[in-house]
């Protein structure tokens, strides 16, 4: 199984206004710095949970009908499916009616549950929406305020050390506040 983003979140989870405020600075002759310190530590912080902090649209492949017909979504929150397509062997796509859909987002990860193979014989691709919200403030207070840390940490060392030997660490605060959200396989 592959997954990809088909669109990207709209918004950061943090503004450029917050992490100034958060870094005491006056001015903005930093912004694209900062706007990239932002965007890069979501992007850590996603990949490190399997979080999906704001609203993004994903699609994944499947390469074979799935045992017991359950397809497992690796990224939370899922809020919706938007669409299945399965294809037959010539190749050809046949879209899987909502009533033969069932979705299980509460679980981690969650999973779709589907109900009929009916001219199915091939593999499939699931657009589905994950993330928290549309804005900022539907994310969780710990994750934003680790992004804001992480943020701080690389702008204070962003001069010490050079490109081949970032990320130098993380912040113990990120470090705690991601390990509450990290997915931990046995």
């Amino acid at each position: 199984m592959t997954m990809t983003q088909i669109k990207s979140p709209a918004v950061e989870p943090v503004t450029l206004a917050e992490v100034r405020q958060f870094l005491r600075l006056g001015d903005n002759s930093e912004d694209a710095l900062l706007e990239g310190l932002a965007k890069a530590a979501r992007e850590t912080l996603e990949s490190q949970t399997g979080l999906a902090l704001i609203n993004q649209t994903f699609r994944l492949y499947v390469d074979k009908w799935p045992s017991l017909g359950v397809i497992k979504l690796r990224k939370y929150p899922v809020r919706s499916v938007i669409a299945v397509t399965a294809y037959q062997v010539d190749g050809s796509p046949v879209t899987v009616a909502d009533p033969d859909l069932h979705l299980e987002a509460a679980s981690r990860p969650a999973r779709l549950y589907i109900a009929s193979r009916t001219g199915i014989t091939n593999s499939l691709e699931v657009d589905f929406i994950a993330g928290f919200g549309e804005t900022g403030k539907d994310v969780p207070d710990a994750l934003r305020h680790a992004i804001l840390t992480l943020v701080a940490h690389w702008y204070e060392f962003r001069g010490v050390y050079g490109a081949a030997q970032q990320p130098v660490s993380y912040p113990p605060a990120f470090e705690r506040a991601v390990g509450l959200w990290r997915k931990v396989s046995l």
